[in-house]
């Protein structure tokens, strides 16, 4: 058991500078294509963060947890991602590969350390998707009902979400369309994504503004209804809403220079959202009091409410329209994380296959898919968002663990980016994160106990044996030999 729990078994590390060489070395069929500039990044971070923490999710807390306080809601997880985001941008720019959180992981703490993260975001990721869906979902009911069109209720939602529903079956159909429009090609995905987040963030400016006019400060009293316990339940939920950077760091492999990009689209994506989030947060609660606020489609029926039908129905078709791109990213960062773990043969190569033309895993796309559209066609709303939020604070624990440990075993690293206030500011993102985890409700933690033990078994009995790690000579399991290790990554380990 000694050499299990060793830098020759279950810790060993994958070396960066193997990182490195991954893309150029990578078998046949394992390759992706690297298509993707600053924009482009920076489009797809947006894109992940925007979407359902607006439309959907914002109404949600407001009206059930927090009220007012939602802006509070938002800010302190924004504070505690803004922590994380930094140290994703200073691995974005040292380890510009696919996989994110799980490969800088297992480059620093160890191959069971980058496992259990991989293992954790093939779930929240899919969950993510699943939860956006189930948002768009909401925008289109208001939509039909708007038009005077009369869905049968069995497909208006999950069980137990209404009278009569069985199956969200848009919300499901449209998990199904995100993975055919990724399999079509990273390039023609990422255009379809670029012109997609221009026109909602059209349309969230269209709702501050406009609302603005229409702000009653009486709303805002009393702004803590549930307490500050609520505002920080709020936050526990809403933070899966602010941190879509996370899956566009998995990327980094089809970016064109993401040691220079990466870090860039990471702050400006996080930046640009927040602003945006903490003023549509004072329009919605400051037109509506908190009571009156559609958990599912919040904004339309606000702007309903004060005889602005036309405007509700563009926000509704924005909303439908701008939430596509959340599921784009984070349907995108799932397959990639299943990619290099593929790859890196702690899952069957059979995954890493790409297509021979449009360089996508196609195979891992179609089956993300199907499970999001499980999910979204059959859990409610907060039960889905809940799931996600656990495993995705628990990653920003890893990261900001791995970051410190990284600058103080490597300091001469070559950095395009360096995370200020080392080790204060990581430190808090671990704190935070941590913090946060124990607002989430206990059928949340047994969740993840559960996947986590799946996660055990398939480390122990495939992962571990058929690593690509495995294959190679002890002596290499942990660190490289100074013989091989490049002059400017600087010191080794004491």
């Amino acid at each position: 058991m000694a050499g299990l729990w060793s830098g020759e078994g279950v810790l060993r590390r994958k070396p960066i500078e193997q990182i490195e060489d991954e893309g150029s070395g990578a078998e046949s069929g394992q390759q992706l294509s690297r298509t993707l500039g600053l924009r482009h990044l920076t489009a797809i971070g947006v894109g992940g963060i925007i979407g359902a923490g607006v439309f959907s999710l914002a109404g949600t807390v407001a009206n059930g947890k927090a009220g007012p306080a939602v802006l509070i809601s938002f800010l302190v997880a924004g504070l505690a991602s803004a922590c994380a985001a930094l140290s994703y941008a200073e691995f974005a720019g040292l380890i510009p590969k696919a996989g994110s959180a799980y490969t800088y992981g297992y480059a620093v703490l160890g191959e069971i350390g980058g496992w259990f993260i991989g293992w954790d975001l093939l779930l929240e990721y899919t969950a993510i998707v699943a939860v956006v869906a189930i948002g768009i979902s909401g925008y289109f009911s208001f939509l039909m009902n708007e038009m005077g069109a009369s869905l049968p209720h069995w497909m208006l939602g999950a069980p137990g979400t209404g009278d009569g529903h069985r199956v969200d079956l848009f919300a499901a159909l449209l998990c199904l369309l995100i993975a055919f429009a990724l399999t079509r090609g990273i390039k023609s995905a990422a255009r379809f994504e670029l012109v997609v987040v221009v026109l909602k963030v059209a349309v969230v400016l269209l709702v501050i503004v406009v609302g603005f006019f229409h702000i009653k400060t009486g709303n805002y009293k009393p702004f803590f209804p549930f307490g500050l316990s609520g505002a920080f339940t709020g936050a526990a939920t809403v933070f899966f809403a602010v941190f879509g950077y996370d899956a566009m760091s998995t990327a980094a492999e089809e970016s064109k220079d993401a040691q220079k990009h990466m870090p860039k689209a990471i702050i400006y994506s996080l930046v640009i959202s927040m602003v945006l989030y903490v003023l549509v947060c004072l329009v919605l609660t400051g037109m509506q009091n908190y009571k009156e606020i559609d958990p599912d489609s919040g904004f339309s029926t606000a702007f309903k409410s004060v005889g602005l039908s036309g405007v509700a129905d563009i926000i509704a078709v924005g909303a439908i329209i701008g939430i596509l791109t959340v599921m784009f990213t984070f349907m995108m960062g799932v397959t990639r994380v299943w990619f290099a773990m593929s790859r890196d043969g702690l899952l069957p190569k059979w995954f890493a296959k790409t297509h021979p033309v449009r360089k996508v895993p196609t195979r891992v796309t179609w089956i993300v898919g199907g499970g999001s559209a499980l999910i979204a066609g059959f859990l409610p709303i907060e039960e889905a968002a809940e799931m996600t939020n656990i495993g995705i604070l628990l990653a920003f624990v890893v990261v900001c663990i791995a970051v410190i440990v990284l600058r103080y075993r490597q300091p001469d690293l070559p950095r395009k980016f360096k995370a200020p206030g080392m080790p204060v500011v990581p430190a808090l993102g671990v704190i935070f994160s941590l913090w946060l985890t124990t607002y989430l409700a206990w059928q949340t933690w047994v969740r993840f106990a559960v996947w986590f033990a799946i996660g055990l078994v398939v480390y122990f009995a495939y992962s571990y044996r058929k690593s690509e790690m495995a294959k190679r000579p002890a002596t290499t399991g942990a660190e490289p030999p100074s013989d091989t290790q490049p002059p400017s990554f600087g010191k080794k380990d004491d």
